[in-house]
């Protein structure tokens, strides 16, 4: 009788799936990017976070008061996206914030728009450290499936308002710009102060996009650098001539534009049933003086 060797009892077993491979571990977790410059501000979420705490002024990176609407809390209006992972520049103790806008997201008596902003609490309208010298704002930007953006409107997503609310130096915006029919509105646009295109990139579905804005207050300049997921900034643009004048605030969140009118601040069409939303993550500025830029 023929006795198997222990090769073949093997082979046999392997041929049968017994001895499978075991299933590959998930990759871990890519490290966040190094913040190599001076911060400013920085805006990124602690993990520990609560809702609650951007309704006060000691618990709050942001503003609480403003910019949203009149009878709404933060509380009511942020949300944190369960399940999603950090941003390039977020590390393991911070996590995503969802801006969303209603109905009721009406700041004042400014009936045309739906908005919610967040201002960095110590961003002075004058005097702010951050509308002087070189300084790069950082932002990443992701989509929520369930609240998407109707695109047939005007969304200003992050902006640079002047201290006397007459301008924004730059605006980062999406959907349907109002009186550029040609300009596609499912993309990302960087416009410059005279509201000219600077540069834009499709909007994806599902990864983050990063964003950096190096502004530079001394010679009247911008400059754009761009990535997806984890890998590196790079730059999209040259440092581009606009006016950065009238120093001001920065502005996170969502200002949406009517339709159908030519005084969008006080009138236009806004649908009813609106719950739309932008996630945010990675946000700060940081002080680029000798050329210094977190990529």
């Amino acid at each position: 009788m023929h006795t198997p060797t222990l090769l073949t009892f093997l082979l046999s077993f392997a041929s049968a799936g017994v001895l499978a491979a075991p299933p590959k571990p998930d990759p871990p977790h890519k490290p966040a990017a190094a913040v190599k410059c001076p911060l400013i501000f920085d805006g990124r979420i602690k993990a520990r976070t609560q809702l609650t705490d951007f309704d006060s002024s000691t618990t709050s990176l942001f503003n609480p008061d403003n910019v949203k609407g009149s009878n709404l809390k933060w509380s009511q209006i942020l949300k944190f996206p369960e399940g999603e992972k950090a941003s390039r520049f977020d590390t393991c103790s911070h996590k995503p914030l969802e801006v969303t806008i209603g109905d009721d997201s009406v700041f004042k008596t400014q009936y045309g728009f739906r908005r919610a902003g967040l201002i960095f609490a110590a961003d002075t309208n004058t005097g702010s450290p951050a509308s002087k010298g070189i300084k790069t704002l950082h932002f990443s930007v992701k989509q929520d499936p369930k609240r998407g953006l109707n695109l047939t409107h005007e969304y200003l997503n992050i902006w640079h308002e002047t201290s006397d609310w007459s301008a924004n130096q730059f605006n980062f915006q999406t959907g349907t710009i109002i009186g550029q029919p040609k300009l596609p509105k499912d993309t990302f646009k960087i416009m410059g102060r005279e509201n000219k295109l600077i540069w834009q990139t499709p909007i994806e579905k599902k990864e983050w996009q990063n964003f950096a804005i190096t502004l530079d207050f001394n010679k009247n300049t911008l400059q754009v650098y761009y990535s997806k997921g984890n890998e590196p900034l790079g730059s999209v643009t040259k440092p581009v001539k606009n006016n950065n004048a009238g120093e001001g605030q920065y502005q996170f969140g969502i200002l949406k534009k009517p339709t159908g009118t030519d005084d969008v601040v006080n009138s236009g069409y806004q649908e009813s049933g609106i719950d739309e939303g932008q996630i945010y993550g990675g946000i700060f500025i940081e002080d680029s003086a000798d050329g210094c830029i977190s990529l």
